[in-house]
Order: structure tokens, then sequence, then C-alpha cells
């Protein structure tokens, strides 16, 4: 049997959630998924059939995104505790080179994106899933917060944001569901981190 040296922390929840925010504030080892979309030139992403954004990527259809690499490389990390993982240009939609993740002996690991959610059941057959949390704010505020960061970061045309996070807002309820269906907790960001810093009591014991 391979010797697992760490185990995966999920947090998933809508884009502007605070997802990243609270990653850096619990001060372990982060993979980001989001480093995991296709590359805007993949013929089989998917497209928006309908309204003012018909015809452009949809980038908030899993089908954009690499699930299958995703797992191998929380897997592998878990195993090896270290890897190479991607690093993705949102606004240039593709990667733009590798880095080295290493655990450094770290017991977990934070595996955070939109997409965060569909990692889960299959990092809970592996056997490496500790903790799974779909974090959730007001919609009126993850709206709010995800047009100031991607307007500052320019990761698309602010119309084509303005218009997502419209889509996005009305539509979180259902990305809260869909997450708690594939076994997510909803919790508040103070309160996930709370439940981190638990497991790291039990691990330090």
């Amino acid at each position: 049997m391979t010797q697992v040296v760490a185990q995966v922390v999920v947090l998933a929840g809508p884009s502007g959630s605070g997802k990243s925010r609270l990653a850096e504030r619990l001060g372990l080892p982060v993979l980001r998924l989001d480093d995991f979309y296709k590359d805007g030139h993949d013929p089989t992403l998917p497209r928006i059939t309908s309204g003012a954004n018909a015809g452009i990527t949809d980038w908030d259809d899993p089908r954009s995104w690499l699930c299958d690499d995703a797992v191998a490389a929380a897997v592998a990390l878990c195993r090896d505790g270290a890897g190479d993982v991607p690093v993705y240009d949102i606004a240039h939609d593709g990667r733009t080179g590798w880095q080295r993740l290493d655990l450094a002996g770290a017991p977990y690991v934070v595996a955070e994106g939109i997409f965060a959610q569909e990692v889960v059941p299959h990092l809970e057959a592996e056997g490496l899933l500790a903790a799974a949390f779909c974090v959730r704010q007001a919609p009126a505020v993850t709206f709010w917060r995800r047009l100031v960061r991607d307007l500052r970061e320019h990761r698309k045309p602010p119309l084509v944001l303005v218009r997502r996070g419209l889509a996005l807002m009305r539509d979180q309820r259902h990305v809260v569901a869909h997450a708690v269906s594939l076994g997510c907790t909803p919790v508040l960001p103070d309160e996930a981190a709370a439940a981190v810093r638990a497991l790291l009591e039990q691990v330090e014991r």
C-alpha cells in the first residue's frame, strides 16, 4: 500500500465567496484548481448558447476544466509530498508554465477553486479527503467582490464581467446546492477556518 503523507482540505464555493483569501489565511500549501482550466483554443470548450454573452466560452461550466488532471495532481501531492502544477493566466485563457508545489511536511494541502466540489468524490474514494467545505457569502457580496477582483486583474472585458456576475449571482443558490450534493459542508469563511484549525490541533496532539 502506498504511503500517504498528506490529505486534502477542499474549499469550494461560488466565484467571489472568499476561497482564495481563506486559503491564504490557513497557512497551508495551496493547490489552485483554477489553474487546471483548458486552454482557450481547446475545441471541446463549452459555449454560452443564449443571452447577452452567447457565443463566448462558458468558463463557469465544469466542461471547461480538466477534472482528471486536477485529481491526479492532488493525489500525487498527497503521496509524494511534492509535484509540478500548472500556472494558468485567466486573462489570456491559457497556461503560462509550471511551478513546483512542495508540501514541506504539512499534513494537509488546501485545494480551492470554483470547480473544487468536483474532486470531492474522487478524493474520498482514494481515502485522501480530510474535509470539504463550500464557502458562501450573501449573493450581493460575492457579486461585488468578484467584479472588483476581475476588473483589477483585467480578466475579461468589463461588460462581459458585469453580465457574467449578474448571471452567477442569480445562480449562486444552485452552485451551493450542487457542492453540498457532492459532499461539501456549507460554511462562512470564519467557520471553515475554525474547522481547519481544529484538524491541525488534532494532528499536533
